[in-house]
């Protein structure tokens, strides 16, 4: 085992490439990253037992305040991250779509590319300007028990950039992020994100984490296959409002999809107080949505960009929104409606949707911003819709829509409706519950019309 006293020390420790590099008790100011050679194998860096924080000085130059590019078997232990995000973070837009984050962010945390086995864990990360883990191209990653807060920046507008969560991208594979506490942070929680045309996040599990207080998403999986998301937490996703990036669309959602995703699932997660959509699935498809809850608790003006509950959308060209299991869910409060389905060979079953249609579209139009076409006047006011298509056209054909329970204004009249073109004898309809009696909801914001009706 290698002592460090500091920022010299260290380096000149690292050079080894492998062992236990043990860091001293209190503060090490560091000026730019800190570089794991490219041959490092079985190396582990970890804090005193006394408490270590690793802390960028006001003039730090660097991609991270860790860089590790290629090794084997790299771990992080028990010591503290400070960034100096004040004197540190600029405005910065997004990345360019063809430029992954990893060349495109400075002044994260840790940066890992090309990492295989890659173990971090008992970290506490505060203040970084941008992620505070970014990891790219790398497998077998474990991530564990990381508390992250007071991390990212912003745009030239203020608005949130992406930043200041986990990112795993470009084809990250065989990773776990588990029992991590993330707090107040401008971006996303925690991210995959690939390329286009950049091989698929793949064989992932990101659960038991806790997210609050982020602007953006608390957890989306962006282009990837057989990723496992379950029994996380979270309140207050997409707050504060003024951080929201709503010049490039970026609506707040708890459980967030993106590119192409199949053969994963969502279990048991829930989340309160989201200003935005309780799940979007946009590019999910073969895969299961079961046992999760989002609830709002507060009128509808405290979600300036509240939405629709469960969206399915087709942007990525190579999928179809098909074969979808979202069953057992239960959602409480939505500005708009519940369920927004697509495509075909879905089921949607034995969920519970209460509180719908909170903003009363469209007698609330020009409060809430209902937007209704002229031909599809029922979409932002229904229970489950049955589109014919999102960003791609794609009816909603050969889907079952059975059992569920849909409570809320004028649910009676608009528990279940269907788009021009769509039809419900095309589809398996039964037994859904639909009413516009809220008084099953404890809070006692009540609707008290006794429409009920079994469609």
């Amino acid at each position: 085992m290698f002592a460090v006293s500091d920022e010299s020390s260290l380096r000149e420790k690292l050079r080894a490439g492998t062992g236990v590099i043990e860091l001293p008790a209190g503060v090490v100011e560091v000026s730019s990253e800190i570089v794991i050679p490219a041959t490092a194998h079985d190396l582990e860096i970890r804090g005193a037992s006394a408490g270590t924080v690793v802390r960028a000085t006001t003039t730090f130059q660097g991609r991270a305040i860790f860089v590790s590019s290629g090794g084997t078997n790299i771990k992080f232990s028990k010591f503290e991250i400070a960034g100096n995000r004040e004197a540190l973070a600029v405005p910065a837009g997004l990345a360019p779509s063809d430029v992954p984050f990893s060349r495109f962010t400075k002044n994260n945390g840790i940066l890992a590319e090309n990492v295989k086995g890659l173990s971090i864990s008992d970290l506490a990360l505060r203040e970084i300007a941008g992620f505070p883990l970014l990891i790219s191209r790398s497998s077998k990653v474990r991530i564990e028990k990381i508390e992250i807060r007071d991390s990212g920046s912003e745009n030239a507008k203020k608005r949130n950039n992406t930043t200041g969560g986990i990112l795993l991208e470009e084809g990250t594979t065989d990773f776990e992020v588990l029992h991590c506490n993330i707090k107040n942070v401008y971006g996303n929680g925690i991210w995959t994100h690939s390329l286009y045309k950049s091989p698929r996040n793949a064989h992932g599990r990101i659960a038991e984490n806790n997210i609050s207080d982020v602007a953006r998403d608390a957890i989306q999986v962006g282009h990837a296959t057989e990723i496992r998301v379950e029994n996380n937490t979270g309140e207050r996703i997409g707050f504060p409002v003024a951080r929201v990036d709503i010049e490039n669309d970026a609506i707040p959602v708890a459980l967030d999809t993106a590119g192409n995703t199949d053969k994963s699932a969502y279990i048991g997660n829930r989340f309160a107080e989201i200003n935005g959509k309780c799940m979007d699935l946009d590019g999910f498809h073969d895969g299961e949505i079961r046992g999760n809850s989002c609830e709002n608790r507060q009128p509808p003006d405290a979600y300036k960009f509240g939405n629709y509950a469960i969206v399915m959308n087709n942007s990525n060209p190579d999928m179809q929104s098909q074969n979808v299991t979202i069953t057992d869910n239960t959602i409480d409060g939505t500005l708009f409606g519940g369920i927004f389905v697509i495509g075909s060979g879905n089921r949607i079953t034995h969920n519970r949707l209460l509180n719908i249609n909170m903003a009363h579209c469209p007698d609330n139009s020009a409060r809430f911003g209902c937007y209704l076409a002229k031909d599809e006047p029922d979409v932002l006011r229904t229970g489950i819709y049955l589109g014919r298509g999102a960003h791609r056209p794609d009816i909603a054909r050969d889907n079952v829509v059975e059992d569920n329970e849909i409570v809320g204004f004028q649910m009676g009249r608009h528990c279940i409706n269907v788009a021009p073109g769509v039809t419900l004898a095309g589809n398996k309809v039964a037994r859904n519950n639909c009413s516009d009696d809220a008084t099953v909801n404890a809070r006692n914001r009540v609707y008290q019309l006794p429409v009920r009706r079994i469609f």
